[in-house]
């Protein structure tokens, strides 16, 4: 791993507008938004957001949000269903903890807002999906449940909480001293950087996702916070899991979309060219097993019938239901001419969720005093190795609730005499040699892709450590003017981080497979990895 600078850009405090806070929450998906929500109203509070607030990984949530909401289920259930899927590395502790506060948070959705889809008699539907014993999974709209709950939660933050919220605003870097994180330097295009100062700094800022040339999360999941806590000090943890969702639309030329879960929970088969299914036979489960066994096994599949993709089977459902369970999946499949009532839908796996990232207490402290974090950029034990599909929405707002009531206190116990501490980043000489941004992204894509994908091997890994080590000493050393040039340094630093991770962790254990240690290794590996900056 190539020794990163602290700060990505050159900054003096005389030449740069100051802006004070008490809390600073950094992203506005759900873990953000729920953040934003448990801070103390005598507190000053700003939410800084890369793109639009409706840009996060949490709007494009399709399945569902999971929680013990049946009579018929059980805490216990939920809590054995989450163990199971995250091979043997969950601390049962926080599963407990998260699970049982999910029917709570669920209802305060719905107290918001938040219109989940209901039977004629007001009882919520619930749905089931890969891992999950019973049916658990609330959902709003069909498949639309991210869209609906950042629909409520902005409109309650911005309406009734009247929270100060700056979108397409870019967080370059978060400020530390003295070992303590104090806020973070920020850039938008209309005023250039500005540093906030903030006494507690709560970091939401989502995946990583777009490190890989296929992935089903959106252009700003570009590992920014991953790689901001990594260089202001903060342990980042377990980065070998990135969970690969086994469904996601495969059409030559065009984005890829989300297939959720939920269509293999409604009963919908995954077959091959020849109309087969092939998961019977490689899980009791089949089609409805967790996201690691299904992705390993539609890889194997490809390799074996030498096809570019599986399909997605719902010919045999109920096609009334079926569109109206999965509006928008029916709408985008047409778009390019695909009937999911009668056609088959073509599919392969894509980078989904960041297991790994800041390692965080049960309240959301980070190792950095000063920062806290939830959602997809924090590794808090919930998911192990592999993470229990529709726990993420879940995870947000257990883990936001917790940070933003824990950094307001802190927060309100804090001196309330705000300063600007002397940083300064000089300015280094600028290379003579053009930097091609679009090419060294899109090559960092594709060799994630093949080397740290589904399944990964020592020798693989090796190569592309090399390869990124050799990208790394040219473009980090670097000063880029605006958010496409730090966006590929994040890429790269998480890049690497997530390789040394792999190639540590010799063994197989939920969505990190080894072809060279293919089995599992509870004596030596049932331990987390760890990477902090020295």
């Amino acid at each position: 791993m190539t020794i990163l600078p602290q700060y990505l850009v050159p900054f003096h405090p005389k030449h740069i507008p100051h802006h004070f806070v008490d809390v600073l929450v950094v992203g506005g998906g759900i873990a953000g938004m729920r953040a934003t929500m448990a801070i103390d109203p005598s507190l000053s509070a700003l939410v800084v957001t890369k793109d639009q607030l409706r840009e996060s990984n949490s709007s494009y949530a399709q399945g569902g949000i999971a929680g013990v909401l049946a009579p018929e289920d059980r805490f216990e259930d939920h809590i054995e269903d989450t163990l199971v899927a995250g091979a043997n590395l969950c601390n049962r502790d926080i599963v407990e903890m998260v699970v049982r506060e999910a029917p709570g948070h669920i209802r305060q959705l719905i107290e918001w807002g938040t219109s989940f889809d209901t039977e004629d008699d007001g009882e919520l539907v619930l749905g089931r999906e890969g891992g999950h014993g019973v049916r658990r999974i609330a959902h709003a709209l069909g498949d639309a449940t991210g869209k609906e709950i950042m629909r409520a939660m902005i409109r309650r933050a911005r309406e009734e909480l009247g929270a100060q919220i700056w979108q397409n605003t870019f967080t370059i870097d978060l400020l530390t001293h003295e070992k303590r994180c104090v806020g973070a330097l920020v850039w938008n295009p209309h005023h250039g950087k500005t540093f906030v100062w903030a006494k507690q700094t709560i970091l939401c800022t989502g995946g990583v996702g777009q490190v890989y040339r296929e992935t089903t999360n959106p252009t700003v999941a570009t590992g920014d916070g991953h790689a901001a806590a990594f260089r202001a000090g903060a342990i980042l943890r377990d980065m070998e899991f990135m969970q690969f969702h086994p469904t996601v639309l495969y059409i030559a030329g065009s984005s890829r979309s989300l297939i959720t879960e939920a269509i293999r929970g409604e009963g919908a088969y995954l077959v091959d060219h020849n109309g087969e299914r092939f998961m019977p036979a490689i899980d009791e489960r089949a089609e409805l097993a967790p996201r690691d066994i299904v992705s390993q096994a539609i890889v194997n599949h490809m390799e074996k019938t030498r096809q570019p993709c599986v399909y997605l089977d719902l010919s045999h459902l109920d096609a009334k239901q079926v569109l109206k369970r999965f509006p928008g999946i029916a709408a985008k499949c047409m778009e390019f001419g695909i009937d999911i009532t009668t056609d088959r839908i073509p599919v392969r796996p894509g980078a989904h969720y960041m297991i790994g990232g800041v390692e965080v207490d049960d309240n959301g402290a980070s190792s950095l005093p000063g920062l806290w974090a939830a959602g997809e950029v924090t590794s808090s034990g919930l998911h192990g190795a592999n993470r229990l599909a529709s726990n993420s929405l879940l995870e947000g707002l257990v883990y936001g609730a917790r940070a933003g009531a824990h950094a307001s206190e802190a927060a309100i116990g804090q001196p309330d005499t705000f300063q600007a501490i002397p940083l300064e980043n000089p300015t280094v000489d600028k290379f003579s040699q053009a930097l091609d941004f679009e090419d060294v992204r899109n090559s960092l894509k594709s060799l994630m892709w093949r080397s740290v994908g589904v399944r990964r091997d020592g020798k693989d890994l090796a190569k592309a450590a090399e390869t990124i080590a050799g990208w790394q000493r040219y473009v980090l050393r670097q000063q880029l003017p605006d958010p496409r040039g730090w966006e590929l340094q994040n890429m790269l630093t998480v890049a690497g981080i997530m390789i040394e991770a792999a190639l540590r962790r010799t063994e197989s254990r939920g969505v990190h497979y080894r072809s060279d240690f293919p089995e599992r290794d509870d004596e030596t590996w049932r331990r987390h990895t760890t990477d902090v900056r020295v």
